[in-house]
């Protein structure tokens, strides 16, 4: 089984069984499983919307989401089959204003894509105040977190 360390603003899948690690705080992973080919893959994106400016990157939610599921695609995945975790959208600072709620608006942006594209979400841990370090393994589909103390949290 090969290992994966997945950065911020990128996805990763694969056909070969995998384990990705990444770590989120205000990020979202959205961890997509093919329970009949047993095939996954995973994205971490920073903001939850393109605004139309800059490249359309991986580092937004919207793009992310729909890369990843064009990637599962490409690699012999149905959307049918595929269901879906989502981790991370922690509020690890302290923020004033709600517009800044960008762990909330990052989750969002995953449960509407997701229902969009019926793909139903069968596990998730998300938002708090703690940062999240997860392990998923890409031919099980299994997600393995542990939570990151903020200093929120002290």
């Amino acid at each position: 089984m090969t290992r994966h360390f997945l950065y911020p603003s990128t996805m990763y899948a694969s056909a070969q069984p995998s384990e990705v690690t990444t770590i989120l705080g205000s990020c979202v992973a959205v961890c997509l499983w093919d329970r009949t080919v047993g095939i996954g893959g995973i994205n971490h994106y920073m903001l939850p919307t393109w605004n139309g400016m800059e490249l359309a990157s991986p580092k937004y939610g919207n793009i992310a989401i729909d890369k990843l599921v064009e990637r599962m695609l490409q690699l012999g995945c149905h959307q049918v089959n595929l269901v879906a975790k989502v981790f991370g959208g922690g509020e690890v600072i302290a923020v004033s204003s709600n517009i800044m709620h960008i762990g909330q608006r990052n989750i969002l942006v995953a449960e509407e894509m997701l229902a969009d594209k019926k793909i139903p979400i069968i596990g998730r841990s998300t938002g708090g105040n703690s940062g999240r370090k997860i392990i998923f393994n890409t031919h099980t589909g299994e997600v393995l977190q542990c939570y990151i103390k903020s200093s929120m949290n002290k």
